[in-house]
């Protein structure tokens, strides 16, 4: 078991330059201002029918999932509220059909993605942090989105959701340049809780994914995974058994790593806390092993959960380069 005194001593506690650096340019917000302008002449360009913005975005720079996270920040309609949108459209959109009323016009929109399986989460959509790290080209499951949230409250035949009615108006400024204008800069004077949660989502990838390349770096021959589960362990519905990082050696033993840094206290070390004990037993039920980096000022507020942690990890390091160090030798070890 690891002193928690002796980790203490040897965590980086506060961000380094370098992950702070990182987190800059990765940052959904920073990417989200510096690209409103691009959003803003892509609808003023597009007054040419209510679909004509698809043909100006694909002309344009600017990525399809980036242009669509546009959109959820300034309806302020978030991962959440979409799947539940998913569920309760189907009965309220006759035949997956929206009608609305644009420019003194009616026009109709049939989804295309409302009666399928994929759900219309951060994931799918790829708005969430990770996703925005790459540019990804307009698809059914966005394009469906992107039309609601520009045109659903416009909706002219259906009793939607109030929310909907209010919030997804955004269709209504495309061509009125100073209004849009006007619109999309003041609402990014303030933060949206769908882009502080992408921007926490995508302090946790850096984290990992720092992690994860130095152990790729150390142990060349060894496979590694991001988000999943050893073989033969299996979800449940009181334990989260997925883990940030599955190891596998040359030889075949699996290590499942948890990685957290947090510089701010909150709860997310008390949950994975709570998880350890049972987590280290079915591990081990199978033959494997979990440890855990485990960093930031937050995070060693909290004693008590970093107790149990360190009780039920077969190895507990913070992130320091020395301390990562001693991570791979752990896992090097595994094979001997």
């Amino acid at each position: 078991m690891r002193d928690i005194e002796d980790l203490e001593k040897n965590a980086l506690k506060f961000w380094t330059a370098e992950l702070a650096e990182a987190e800059k340019k990765s940052s959904v917000i920073l990417k989200l201002i510096e690209t409103q302008d691009k959003f803003i002449s892509i609808l003023n360009a597009a007054d040419a029918s209510p679909t004509a913005w698809k043909e100006v975005l694909k002309q344009s720079s600017l990525a399809g999932n980036l242009f669509l996270k546009h959109l959820n920040v300034l309806a302020d309609v978030g991962g959440e509220q979409l799947m539940r949108y998913k569920k309760e459209l189907p009965t309220i959109f006759k035949n997956q059909t929206l009608n609305y009323r644009w420019n003194e016009k009616d026009y109709s929109y049939k989804f295309k993605t409302l009666n399928k399986k994929s759900n219309w989460n951060n994931r799918n959509l790829r708005v969430d942090g990770e996703g925005l790290q790459k540019n990804e080209d307009l698809t059914d499951l966005m394009e469906d989105v992107c039309m609601l949230l520009l045109f659903g409250g416009a909706e002219i035949n259906a009793d939607i959701p109030n929310s909907i009615e209010e919030k997804c108006m955004i269709g209504a400024l495309i061509g009125v340049n100073e209004e849009l204008e006007q619109f999309v800069k003041q609402r990014y004077i303030w933060v949206s809780r769908i882009t502080g949660g992408a921007k926490a989502n995508t302090l946790g990838y850096l984290i990992q994914n720092y992690v994860l390349d130095y152990l790729k770096e150390e142990l060349p021959n060894w496979t590694f995974n991001k988000e999943g589960l050893p073989p033969d362990v299996t979800q449940n519905e009181r334990t989260t058994l997925a883990v940030d990082i599955v190891a596998k050696s040359p030889k075949g033993k699996f290590c499942g790593i948890e990685v957290s840094f947090q510089v701010t206290t909150n709860s997310t070390i008390e949950r994975k806390a709570g998880q350890a004990r049972a987590r280290q037993a079915l591990m081990k039920k199978h033959g494997h092993f979990i440890a855990y980096v485990i960093d930031g000022a937050g995070n060693f507020a909290r004693q008590s959960a970093l107790k149990s942690i360190c009780q039920y990890s077969d190895c507990t390091v913070s992130m320091k380069d020395t301390e990562l160090q001693k991570l791979a030798d752990f896992l090097k070890n595994l094979d001997k």
